[in-house]
């Protein structure tokens, strides 16, 4: 009973949140989606080094530098070749340790569990007991995990202060990262576009909002 209870309030909220986004016109604007890779050194890359950087400035520049690079990393044996040659420093192009050493555990991980491709990594993520393995990983949580599905092609939610923000907007108050991932999953479905366009259709929103925000402030 309380599982309905709680999809009842997902569904209302997600009424909600759907409501909003139209309000906003948020269905209108043209956004990319996040990118979907056929390259694991990019995938694991892009999931590593997202997490508290500027993405145009920082992340996205150092994926094309790899993708440029090391076109061909594009499985786990390869990946393994590139880094034990060339470190995964300098294929991240990054030094701070935290990130490289959250790296090299995803590449053990992945090694272990025996995922090659992207198109393997993409099965393993829609199954639980893998998604849960995987958060064993230091520093890999529930948003990491699904920023990654994304990357490869699995159209789900990746609940970032983006989405935090825009909940808090709608006026909901559980900011639970599963109950919120569902109420978005929900709200997509409810909208009938897929949920990988609606995260990017936030993101750009609430992006723009921020900058509006801030130049408003500057001019004060």
């Amino acid at each position: 009973m309380a599982e309905n209870l709680n999809t009842s309030d997902a569904l209302h909220a997600a009424r909600r949140v759907a409501n909003h986004a139209v309000r906003n016109g948020i269905l209108g604007s043209r956004v990319s989606c996040r990118p979907v890779y056929h390259h694991m050194g990019a995938v694991l890359a892009d999931s590593v080094l997202q997490a508290g950087l500027n993405y145009a400035k920082v992340v996205k520049p150092r994926i094309a530098n790899i993708l440029r690079t090391f076109p061909h990393a594009t499985t786990m044996n390869i990946l393994m070749e590139v880094i034990e040659q060339e470190g995964s420093p300098k294929f991240l192009q990054w030094e701070h340790r935290e990130k490289i050493s959250r790296f090299d555990n995803l590449v053990s991980f992945l090694t272990e569990a025996e995922i090659d491709s992207t198109s393997e990594l993409s099965s393993a993520l829609r199954d639980k007991s893998f998604r849960v393995g995987i958060r064993r990983v230091r520093g890999v949580g529930p948003k990491t995990v699904d920023y990654m599905a994304c990357l490869v092609g699995v159209d789900c939610i990746a609940v970032d202060r983006h989405i935090r923000d825009f909940a808090e907007l709608v006026g909901l108050e559980d900011d639970n990262y599963d109950y919120l991932r569902e109420v978005f999953s929900f709200a997509a479905d409810l909208l009938s576009i897929s949920r990988r366009e609606f995260d990017a259709g936030i993101w750009s929103f609430q992006s723009e909002r921020t900058s509006r925000q801030l130049s408003l402030e500057f001019m004060q």
